[in-house]
Parts: C-alpha cells; sequence; structure tokens
C-alpha cells in the first residue's frame, strides 16, 4: 500500500514531531551573552573560520533575546549580574535551550564566595553542562551537537521559568 501516481517514489512519510524537532535543532539562533573569559571561548567557536559554527545552522550570535532560543551561559555569574540573566532568559522564545560553559556557570568554580551564583541551574533550567576553566571551541561544538541530539529526540527540556 502506498502512493501511486506521479510523483510515485517521492514522497516521504515521517511524524510530525520529528519533523518539528529537526527543523529546531537545525535552526537553533544562540543569544550572544558573554559574562567572563568562556565567553572568549564562545567568540572563537562562533566567529573563527577554524571552528565554523554556521555548519550547524547557528552562524549568527542574535543580538536580541527575542530573536534567540538558544542561551550559552558562559563564565562567573555574579549576584548582581543574576537579574539581567533571568531578564533575558525570561525574553527568550519558546522553547528555548540553556547550555552552562564552563565550570563557573555550571558550579561556581573557584569562586566560592556569596557574590558569585554557585551553578546557573539553581536559577535556569540547564540542559547541557560544559565543563572546563575555560572550555576548549570543541568543547563546546560536543556540547552543541549534544544539545541537538537531545531536541532531535525530544527529551532536551526547553521550558520557561514559568512552567
Amino acid at each position: 500500500m502506498g502512493v501511486k501516481g506521479e510523483g510515485q517514489g517521492s514522497v516521504i512519510l515521517t511524524q510530525l514531531e520529528w519533523l518539528v524537532n529537526w527543523g529546531r535543532k537545525s535552526s537553533m539562533w544562540p543569544l550572544g551573552f558573554g559574562l567572563a573569559c568562556c565567553a572568549l571561548e564562545m567568540i572563537a567557536t562562533a566567529g573563527g573560520s577554524r571552528f565554523d559554527i554556521a555548519r550547524f545552522g547557528m552562524e549568527v550570535f542574535r543580538p536580541s533575546p527575542r530573536q534567540a532560543d538558544l542561551m550559552i551561559v558562559a563564565g562567573t555569574v555574579s549576584k548582581k549580574m543574576l537579574p539581567a540573566v533571568l531578564r533575558l532568559y525570561e525574553q527568550m522564545a519558546d522553547p528555548k535551550w540553556v547550555i552552562a560553559m564552563g565550570a563557573c556557570a555550571s558550579t561556581g568554580g573557584v569562586f566560592d564566595t556569596y557574590a558569585v551564583v554557585q551553578g546557573i541551574d539553581r536559577y535556569l533550567p540547564v540542559d547541557v553542562y560544559i565543563p572546563g576553566c575555560p572550555p576548549r571551541p570543541e568543547a563546546l561544538l560536543h556540547g552543541i551537537l549534544r544539545l541537538h541530539d537531545m531536541v532531535q529526540k525530544g527529551i532536551a527540556r526547553g521550558a520557561s521559568l514559568r512552567g
């Protein structure tokens, strides 16, 4: 049983959810937002020809959170900067994903003080953690590909703070 007539052999059958997830993973728009030294590695990944991020459909970091669906928290988040990070996250379009890049974004790193957030996952739903101080561009690419796999399989949160 199948489709007969003209165009035979050119009909693709799939599930709508798979197709939507494929579109989401193939066109993620990251928010250009660096907080500390990890941002330099993120910029090297995005802007350099050696680690060309454009091959994953992410060639332009968006300057506005309303145009982005991926936040890469790169570096140390201070308590003073936290309200701005949360506000940017809330302004992003749904579904949205978060990558915690580096030891400082994941756990506070070496800054075990009252002024530094001890892991951005206490305030934002993080989908992928990238270890390192700072992580190499290859590690960021690996984390992005891991997020792509999670989005394709439908296991990435992509949730907002409102639930």
